[in-house]
């Protein structure tokens, strides 16, 4: 049924019309607030490129601002205290990257590159193609003809090098699906073979199986199956990540490539090509620029690669700024959308109003006025994205040019984009432009990107229309009413027939789709499986604990001073006993304090942290913070992270990745308003398992588990050494802050060890290998390297050359002071361990010293 009506296509485009169509609309807060508040720029302006583009809003760039304003950042090449925090900051960026995209370090590495095209270059230029030869067939270069130009383009390198390419049409891919090739004895292939796809194309917004990534590495589907060897997948993901959620522990391609800007909208010029590491080792790079060499030599030819995956591949200095700002966009899409669902619900519901619509929109003599260009009904959330692509029809069916649409919609503010969209395959399919016409439209003047849309009548491009996040129902009327008012033959007629199946069509809504914030995480509050009691057993010394080789073999010693220090760099506390749990003395270290962008904060980008004061209550499972002139904050000792709200996420320390969960935004407010810059409280995930290095020469005692430390569950110093060091510095004429130096315990504090010993000897424990502190056996992993923290004053947090200087010259030159422990279990016992002041120290020498 027909119906010629203006009024008809009034009520069609109203909200509660839309509603009609598609629950799901925002994030919750009105959306045109959100637009006002972040978008004012857009005001008057119908922006639908998005697929061109998305746009930025401007909490994210006053973000980044500021954080450019408040941070110096060096060049990441260095090591100086502002480079070093420009490689954790890029390195904290990579793993929320990772995360983003649900995988992790272990599984996929981040290389940084210019944009999706640079990324796509580094595959062709590095992947390890095989010509054939007598020896056996050669590789395959394979892509689907829904592929945008930058992935086409890769023929020119497989060209010149003898591999095969095959073009493959979508609906072949499991069409000619057959069971793999089998290889007979002393015929094993390993010719490796690429096969790309989309996820999403770019010119239509269909959505490819993600399925295919398994199917084809398993050599189940077309052209796989028909050809041995190794196939790689390398998934084109740019245009599908501005709106969708990518799980790459699902679908795990081998070659991920994506441009920030399409999702972000800023910083442009930056994107990655996200690799699976066992892929990346059969990579293969020839030109090496600054940063990627571990050696090599300018009168011979002879070159090391780094081994880290990603310093091979990044040649030069990285856009590190524009690097850091990514951090900025993920916490600000988060901030006003949610998750990546949310927003693959919103842009999917624009696009499949706008298509429904447009798609009933008729001439006056019932012609339509479209054609679109799709391969469903918008019915599937999975099988389509927030794209519509088509042309405009005149009352004759004849075609509009697009350059005419485009000059048009640029007169009401209307932003679309027209052409191919570097998508000459789906171009050609889509618009029935045969190979042929491609040669003969370029004879007559026509070039990708030109002006020229008609040629002999048929159309040489279409007109695409996207979708992003901040769109919103506005943006749908304003288009569809240009179209009506500028290219509609009056009196307009609505296909009702058409409207009403599809209005009534069953939606498919979250097939294919997952919630990031979704994902289970497992529960905290226990560690390793086993709850820790806060009342463990206490274990009495007991003089039969201790061989007599160990009686011989050292002196004895006794334990004067026992701290923890449960947020790291933050003030001690001392304790008189205290249990050890799986990862060293319990709660020691199992907090930190990070920067907006998720680095770790320690005093020496930041003193002040050694004012803030953390108390530790069992009977209560609550940790409070604590400094003077602010009213305490408490956290709870055990967060479970059944509770929604809780964000988890992956750091760095000391060069290790950690998983961590924030510990919310009270106690966020709370830091941030003492330290006066943005930061959180983070918890290491209980379940996450952080294994101790052990260096050169040293027996590996088995896994041993660490918190949030530096470089072993232990550190400890010994009082004469201490004394030594004291004595040195108050004979020092010009040294600073004279009235610290009189307070031993002072400096003490200043060096962050676990357990204090007293002894008779400076030093002494440099030549330990072994020691039992009452009945518990450790074992040293090595001396304690110091830095320039150790001039930071415990009690002011005022900065000083000392004790770094008087460290360096008394031990000439070297600046190790303290001694790393890893704990072994105890004898015969179930016992939780507990450490006691006043215990008996007893170490054991090594046979081979190393004397400083």
């Amino acid at each position: 049924m027909e119906t010629h009506s203006l009024q008809d296509f009034q009520d069609l485009c109203t909200f509660e019309s839309f509603k009609d169509f598609w629950h799901y609309y925002g994030y919750g807060v009105d959306q045109q607030e959100l637009i006002d508040r972040e978008f004012k720029r857009i005001k008057g302006v119908t922006y639908l490129d998005h697929a061109g583009t998305t746009l930025f809003p401007e909490s994210q760039i006053k973000g980044f601002y500021d954080d450019i304003s408040r941070n110096v950042y060096g060049n990441p090449h260095s090591h100086n205290p502002s480079s070093r925090l420009t490689h954790d900051t890029v390195e904290s960026v990579r793993y929320r990257i990772l995360e983003h995209f649900n995988t992790c370090a272990e599984e996929y590495s981040v290389i940084f590159t210019s944009g999706c095209t640079a990324a796509l270059k580094l595959v062709a230029d590095t992947f390890p193609w095989k010509a054939a030869s007598n020896e056996g067939p050669g590789s395959q270069f394979c892509y689907l003809t829904d592929s945008h130009t930058s992935v086409v383009g890769i023929r020119g390198v497989t060209a010149l090098q003898g591999v095969g390419t095959v073009s493959v049409l979508p609906h072949e891919v499991e069409r000619r699906a057959r069971k793999p090739p089998t290889q007979t004895d002393g015929e094993e292939c390993t010719a490796p073979h690429l096969f790309c796809y989309p996820a999403q194309s770019n010119f239509s917004g269909r959505k490819y199986p993600l399925s295919y990534v398994k199917g084809i590495q398993s050599q189940q589907l077309y052209p796989a199956c028909e050809h041995r060897g190794r196939w790689y997948v390398l998934l084109d993901a740019a245009c599908f990540v501005s709106c969708s959620p990518l799980d790459l522990s699902q679908y795990p391609a081998d070659f991920v490539p994506i441009s920030f800007y399409k999702t972000f909208g800023f910083p442009t010029g930056l994107g990655a090509l996200l690799v699976r590491n066992e892929a990346a080792e059969v990579l293969r790079k020839t030109y090496f620029g600054g940063g990627t060499a571990a050696a090599y030599l300018v009168a011979e030819d002879y070159f090391v690669p780094k081994p880290n995956i990603v310093s091979r591949f990044e040649d030069g200095t990285i856009s590190f700024l524009d690097i850091i700002s990514l951090h900025h966009g993920f916490e600000t899409l988060q901030k006003l959308t949610g998750s990546m669902l949310n927003i693959q619900l919103h842009t999917f519901g624009l696009a499949r109003y706008t298509y429904i619509v447009l798609s009933c929109l008729c001439h006056s003599n019932g012609k339509p006025v479209a054609q679109i260009h799709c391969d469903n009904d918008f019915q599937n959330i999975a099988e389509q994205g927030a794209i519509l692509n088509f042309n405009l029809l005149d009352c004759h069916g004849r075609t509009v040019g697009y350059s005419q649409v485009d000059k048009m919609a640029s007169l009401f503010n209307i932003h679309i984009r027209t052409g191919c969209f570097c998508n000459t395959g789906a171009c050609q399919y889509y618009l029935a432009i045969s190979n042929q016409n491609v040669k003969t439209n370029l004879h007559a003047g026509h070039i990708c990107g030109d002006s020229i849309d008609l040629i002999e009548g048929r159309p040489t491009g279409s007109i695409r229309v996207s979708f992003g996040y901040m769109s919103s129902f506005e943006d749908c009327q304003n288009f569809l009413r240009f179209v009506v008012n500028c290219f509609v033959d009056k009196p307009l007629i609505l296909d009702q027939k058409r409207l009403t199946k599809l209005k009534s069509a069953e939606l498919m809504e979250s097939a294919a789709s997952y919630d990031l914030a979704s994902i289970p995480n497992g529960q905290l509050g226990q560690q390793n499986g086993q709850t820790i009691s806060p009342s463990p057993e206490r274990i009495t010394p007991s003089e039969d604990a201790v061989s007599e080789e160990e009686k011989n073999n050292g002196s004895s010693h006794t334990l004067t001073n026992l701290f923890i220090y449960p947020v790291k760099s933050c003030a001690s506390v001392e304790v008189t006993e205290w249990p050890l749990g799986p990862q060293g003395l319990l709660y020691d270290r199992l907090w930190m304090v990070v920067n907006e962008n998720g680095v770790c904060l320690s005093q020496k980008r930041e003193p002040k942290l050694c004012l803030i004061r953390p108390v530790i209550c069992l009977a209560s499972n609550t940790l409070q913070l604590q400094v003077s002139g602010m009213e305490p904050v408490t956290v709870p000792l055990e967060t479970s992270l059944a509770n929604s709200d809780l964000r988890t996420s992956q750091s760095k320390v000391c060069g290790d990745r950690v998983q961590t969960v924030d510990c919310g935004e009270e106690v966020s407010t709370w830091l941030s308003e003492f330290l006066g810059k943005p930061c959180r409280l983070l918890r290491q995930r209980p379940e996450f398992q952080r294994d101790m290095k052990f260096g050169p020469g040293k027996e590996n005692c088995g896994p041993t588990a660490l918190s949030l430390v530096n470089e072993a569950q232990f550190l400890l110093i010994n009082r004469a050494s201490v004394s030594f060091l004291h004595e040195h510095i108050a004979d020092r004429q010009d040294s600073e802050n004279e009235g610290t130096w009189r307070d031993m315990e002072q400096l003490i504090q200043r060096f962050r060890a676990n357990l204090v010993i007293s002894g008779p000897q400076a030093f002494a424990e440099d030549d330990w290998s072994h020691l039992t502190v009452g009945d518990t056996q450790f074992q040293v992993i090595g001396r304690c390297g110091r830095c320039q923290m150790i001039g930071v004053d415990q009690k002011s947090a005022t900065r000083s050359q000392e004790p770094l200087r008087s460290l360096s010259e008394c031990r000439s030159g070297k600046v190790t002071f303290g001694i790393y422990l890893a704990h072994q279990s105890a004898r015969n016992t179930t016992a939780v361990p507990v450490l006691s002041v006043g215990a008996r120290v007893i170490p054991r020498i090594s046979e081979s010293t190393d004397k400083p």
